[in-house]
C-alpha cells in the first residue's frame, strides 16, 4: 500500500466521523463506546486500518470521538474487518454500536443481511471475535453481524461495508428509526 492510500483511508475516515456525530442516536453507543474503522487494500494487521484513538462516547448527550483518526488505534474492531477481508476483501469497514432487540427489529425492517453467533459456542483457544465472525461469513459477508453478550462481554452489533461512509449511512438510516428514549 501506497502512502497515498493510507492518507486517502484517513481522509475518508474522518469525514465519516464527522458525519457519525452528527447523526447517530447517542443511545446506539455502547457502554464501550463505539469505534470506526477504515482499512487500506490488502490489510493484514491492525498497523492497516485507520480508526478513532479511545473511541467514540456518549459525552454532552452525543457521540463524541475521544481522539484522532490513526492507523493501529483499534485492536477490536480492526480485527473484525480483517476477518471479513479474508472473505470479501470489499469489504473494508466495521462500526460496533450498541445490541438491543429493537435495534435488530429496525436492522431487520431494512432488510439488510443479519447474522448472530453464540458465544458460549466459541472453541477454546480463540477470539471471540476471529471465531464469531468468520461462523458468519462463511457463507457470504452478512451486512451485520451481532450476538447478545456473555459473562462479562457485553452485547454487540457490528455494522459492514464497503467504506466507512456506507456504514455511518446504515447507523444513521437504524438512528432515525430509533424512538428517542426507547433504547436508555
Amino acid at each position: 500500500m501506497t502512502t497515498e492510500e493510507r492518507d486517502d483511508a484517513l481522509v475518508t475516515l474522518r469525514a465519516a466521523v464527522d458525519q457519525l456525530a452528527r447523526t447517530m442516536h447517542p443511545s446506539l453507543i455502547p457502554e464501550v463506546g463505539t469505534n470506526i474503522v477504515y482499512a487500506v487494500r490488502n490489510a493484514r494487521s491492525p498497523q492497516d486500518v485507520a480508526a478513532v484513538e479511545g473511541r467514540i462516547v456518549r459525552a454532552g448527550g452525543r457521540p463524541t470521538p475521544v481522539g484522532r483518526v490513526a492507523f493501529g488505534a483499534s485492536d477490536h474492531v480492526a480485527r473484525i474487518v480483517l476477518t471479513v477481508m479474508k472473505f470479501d476483501p470489499g469489504i473494508r469497514s466495521a462500526a460496533n454500536i450498541r445490541y438491543s432487540p429493537e435495534v435488530i427489529a429496525v436492522i431487520e425492517d431494512l432488510f439488510l443481511e443479519v447474522c448472530s453467533f453464540d458465544r458460549g459456542q466459541e472453541p477454546p483457544g480463540t477470539k471471540t471475535m476471529d471465531w464469531g465472525v468468520a461462523f458468519c461469513c462463511k457463507h457470504g459477508v452478512p451486512d451485520v453481524i451481532f450476538d447478545t453478550g456473555a459473562v462479562g462481554k457485553e452485547a454487540m452489533v457490528r455494522i459492514l461495508g464497503e467504506d466507512p461512509l456506507q456504514v455511518v449511512t446504515t447507523i444513521g438510516t437504524i438512528s432515525s428509526r430509533i424512538v428517542p428514549g426507547g433504547l436508555e
